[in-house]
């Protein structure tokens, strides 16, 4: 089939009844879960994972997915008018903020809305056209590849993290231990289960992503103090509108930030927080004036808000065709997957083309609804601000142990999720990342059962691992990037 009838397919899915509900249900309600305090994409990806449980798999994930570009869209909202520098709209509030204080919080909101937009379409394109070609390039891979390729993905989790290079290595170590727990599928032998048999069938990534990010999030927020909201009543439709200043300046700065985005967003370990910021350090380098940035240039606005959102789209390429997430939020999706019993990977296109056309054909849906009424709606969005915090978060908390306890009615689950979201509020306070440890449970695993299929082929000879171009080739990218990261960061003693 060409791109055109899988588009087709794909809009045909997406336009069920059943599947708008879910787009617009998930765009609407990350949009909303973006401008709240604490409550950024990964957060709330990971705090409805459970409702995903009892629906569809196609509108299960076309839900998660408008939950994270919905969320990144309220990000900027929270950011521009109230100065909060969510993870993925942090740079935004650099120049955001000083507009929204000069009275342009209105072109502002306008320019990242028409900047998401351009990112996210670019985003969809890419998709669809070189998800196709590297899955059906990868269906020529073998264990030993696929070994090598993950190794390449845990180093780009780990060093691409925010702190110390230790530190992140740490994590994904520590993920890998903890998604070893359970029962080995080749010996039949329980491996760190300590006597509980519930622990026989592994640590849920699910009930682990809402711990670390979701209850860790919420914990690490409530302590701060209720934002003052800024311009949010004086924004009206002519306030909205940009001069042909603002264009000449937008335009050049929107396409650089998609192209950077696009790029970032296919690689390991980067995803739509690292394009944000790469997005506004080209702007500033190539900036006749750099000293504008930091005082309302709108182009330190619009480009990492492009950027963001063209990785959002992209990002979905090595995670549904490789089985690699680029990011957290990229590992809850195939943990969303391998709930459903779907296996991700260069078959998942041929084997479920619905649910992939479907969710790329829902990307364009959902992106355009979230613009039509975005900003009509940012004065609802802010206001819901004034919900007291300790009513607000220990509601949060609840709903989330309820859908956690709902999955498989057990106690166990929702224990293992006030743990985890305990242990992420103390990583957090020592300086540890928990997206890498995240990573490190869902690529630990696979890690092991290439690393040992590849093995018993070649009886248990490591060379085989450097006879295939392919593997030889990424097992050294991998290499030059931990030589070149430990040389670049002062490790702590």
């Amino acid at each position: 089939m060409g791109l055109l009838e899988n588009l087709a397919l794909g809009f045909g899915e997406a336009l069920t009844l059943q599947n708008l509900f879910y787009c617009f249900l998930g765009v609407t309600i990350g949009n909303f879960m973006g401008v709240i305090p604490g409550v950024g994409a990964v957060a709330a990806v990971s705090i409805l994972l459970p409702v995903t449980y009892y629906v569809p798999p196609t509108a299960g994930l076309i839900m998660l997915a408008g939950l994270y570009y919905g969320a990144v869209y309220g990000a900027v909202t929270g950011a521009i008018l109230l100065n909060i520098p969510h993870t993925v709209s942090a740079v935004e509030c650099l120049d955001g903020y000083p507009m929204a204080q000069n009275g342009r919080a209105g072109v502002a909101l306008f320019m990242t809305t028409i900047a998401s937009l351009c990112g996210s379409l670019v985003g969809v394109v890419i998709l669809a056209v070189c998800a196709p070609t590297v899955a059906e390039f990868a269906l020529t891979f073998t264990s030993i590849e696929y070994f090598s390729l993950i190794v390449l993905g845990m180093t780009g989790a780990a060093v691409l993290a925010r702190g110390s290079a230790i530190r992140s290595f740490s994590m994904v170590i520590l993920g890998m231990i903890v998604g070893i727990v359970g029962t080995d599928v080749i010996s039949g032998q329980p491996r760190f289960t300590f006597g509980f048999n519930h622990l026989s069938d592994g640590v849920s990534v699910g009930v682990i992503a809402m711990g670390l990010f979701g209850v860790a999030e919420l914990m690490g927020s409530a302590g701060r103090p209720k934002p003052v909201l800024l311009e949010s009543k004086t924004i009206t439709w002519r306030s909205l509108m940009p001069t042909a200043e603002d264009w000449r300046r937008s335009w050049p700065a929107i396409l650089r930030g998609v192209g950077v985005g696009s790029c970032l967003g296919l690689l390991p370990g980067g995803g739509a927080v690292l394009a944000s910021i790469m997005g506004y350090t080209v702007e500033k380098q190539l900036a006749r004036d750099p000293s504008r940035f930091g005082k309302g240039a709108i182009e330190g606005v619009v480009a990492p808000e492009a950027a963001a959102n063209a990785a959002c789209q992209t990002s979905f390429v090595p995670t549904l065709t490789l089985g690699i997430p680029t990011d957290p939020i990229m590992a809850v999706m195939l943990a969303a997957l391998i709930m459903k019993g779907i296996a991700p990977g260069p078959s998942l296109i041929a084997e479920h083309p619905d649910i992939f056309w479907g969710l790329v054909a829902s990307f364009i849906i959902g992106n355009v609804l979230l613009v039509i009424w975005h900003i009509p709606f940012i004065r609802i969005w802010v206001q819901l601000l004034t919900i007291p915090f300790h009513l607000l978060y220990p509601a949060v908390i609840v709903m989330i142990c309820m859908g956690v306890y709902s999955i498989h009615s057990s106690a166990t689950d929702v224990l293992l999720l006030l743990v985890f979201g305990g242990l992420g509020y103390g990583m957090r306070l020592l300086g540890f990342q928990p997206a890498p440890l995240l990573v490190g449970l869902v690529l630990g695993p696979l890690m092991e059962e290439h690393l040992r299929r590849s093995l018993i082929v070649s009886r248990g000879d490591f060379i085989v691992f450097f006879e295939r171009p392919i593997s030889v080739a990424v097992l050294t990218v991998s290499f030059l990037v931990l030589v070149l990261t430990f040389r670049k960061k002062n490790l702590p003693s």
